[in-house]
């Protein structure tokens, strides 16, 4: 029997919450005004303003058994009445007229035929997508809310749904046995042979999927490829809810092998359920290969991320090598800078060592000096580091189309004049 508390049949609740008492069971001033006008004493006026807060609550009569004391207490102070009145009828006459005022108010008919062939239609129609006990009754208390007629006890509506779900289920079960054939039925109970290990096949098929690694990867290829090998189970399921396959499916899980084997005697409903369980595995085996290649390349897409940065850290280390080095190139390269320096500096130790060598009567110091004096007429000294190298500083000239020759010293510091003496490798023009 399906538990009434999973379902939208209401009832009255073991503890009743000060917020529901008045919000749902305090009658209105109308209501009451009402109740007075059709009740004659105050008992009935108690039990027609209990039936009316009850009905409007459950869409049905509560018997009175059933009612809360805390609700018959909060009606009673509602209208004002000494505690020694209770909710009673003289007759059930009485009580039947009550019921009938009720319904007249609120707009419903009570109809108990109509009301059980609107259910078991909506039973039978919401079967088909739906397997869930519950499912099934809060459908049906839909249809008859919608159809404003009183509903039926609770235990109507479960043996209802019980039958109803059992033909329908009777006629899917039947419907897989005649589209698998001879060989599909016999492959498929072969899953319940026990072989020598003490395990069947269908622990197999119910094994999950392990860590994702590449050995595991393979095997579960190879465990895809065997559950795919058990059937193609999409035409034996075609035209069928998703919803009552996965139910199916879950009920098979839930059994080991004895207990298929021994417990469901109904050859059709047995095949039926291990035939949505395959279904499943295949599903399952197909998602959790893909779920493992994409952790794969996941990890190796991760390593690769790794790999690459390490790669531009390197690179950007070169490269800011090169960098500064070009840096430090160019540094020396501008005017004034240390390259300059450095020519400076070693044309003037050469011209020294030179005047030093060639002055006359060898006196190094009076040939430095002459140098310096010399240097000084051409506009520098060669002592000075700062007016550019010695060669360049000498009053010459070079020019094709200028005819004075005039003296000066060459760029390896010797002393020239005319045009004989100046060495081929020499420039024509001035640079």
């Amino acid at each position: 029997m399906t538990s009434v508390e999973r379902t939208a049949y209401r009832v009255f609740p073991r503890l009743m919450m000060a917020r529901e008492l008045y919000l749902f069971y305090s009658p209105s001033q109308e209501e009451m005004a009402w109740a007075r006008e059709k009740a004659d004493t105050d008992d009935h006026l108690l039990a027609l303003t209990l039936a009316l807060k009850c009905f409007q609550r459950l869409g049905r009569f509560a018997k009175s058994r059933e009612v809360p004391p805390v609700v018959v207490g909060h009606v009673r102070r509602c209208l004002e009445l000494s505690e020694d009145v209770a909710p009673e009828y003289a007759s059930p006459r009485t009580a039947e007229s009550h019921r009938v005022l009720v319904r007249r108010r609120e707009g419903v008919a009570y109809a108990p035929g109509k009301a059980r062939k609107i259910a078991a239609k909506a039973m039978t129609r919401a079967a088909w997508v739906k397997n869930h006990p519950p499912d099934l009754i809060n459908v049906a208390l839909e249809r008859l809310a919608q159809a404003r007629l009183e509903l039926p006890a609770f235990s109507t509506l479960d043996a209802m749904e019980s039958t109803i779900r059992g033909q329908v289920n009777a006629q899917i079960f039947e419907t897989i046995w005649r589209r698998l054939g001879a060989e599909g039925r016999a492959r498929i109970e072969a899953l319940l042979v026990v072989g020598p290990g003490g395990k069947s096949e269908l622990d197999r098929l119910k094994k999950p999927a392990r860590r994702a690694s590449w050995s595991k990867f393979k095997a579960q290829a190879a465990h895809l490829a065997w559950v795919e090998g058990l059937g193609d189970t999409e035409l034996a399921l075609e035209g069928i809810a998703a919803s009552k396959i996965a139910d199916f499916a879950g009920e098979a899980e839930a059994a080991d092998a004895d207990v298929l084997a021994r417990t469901y005697t109904v050859d059709a409903k047995r095949v039926a359920l291990l035939v949505c369980l395959v279904h499943t595995a295949q599903a399952r085996a197909r998602d959790d290969l893909a779920e493992m290649l994409c952790k794969r390349m996941a990890a190796t897409a991760k390593k690769a991320k790794a790999k690459l940065e390490e790669i531009h850290q390197r690179q950007r280390q070169v490269v800011e090598n090169l960098i500064g080095t070009y840096r430090g190139v160019l540094q020396g390269l501008v005017p004034g800078g240390p390259v300059e320096m450095a020519e400076v500096a070693a044309a003037q130790m050469v011209m020294m060592a030179l005047a030093a060598l060639t002055g006359p009567g060898g006196d190094a110091g009076a040939t430095f000096q002459a140098g310096n004096e010399a240097g000084g007429e051409a506009g520098g000294s060669f002592g000075s580091r700062t007016s550019g190298p010695a060669w360049r500083r000498r009053s010459r000239c070079w020019s094709r189309r200028c005819g004075c020759r005039r003296r000066g010293w060459g760029r390896s510091g010797r002393w020239w004049s005319g045009p004989a003496a100046r060495p081929r490798s020499w420039p024509t023009s001035r640079r």
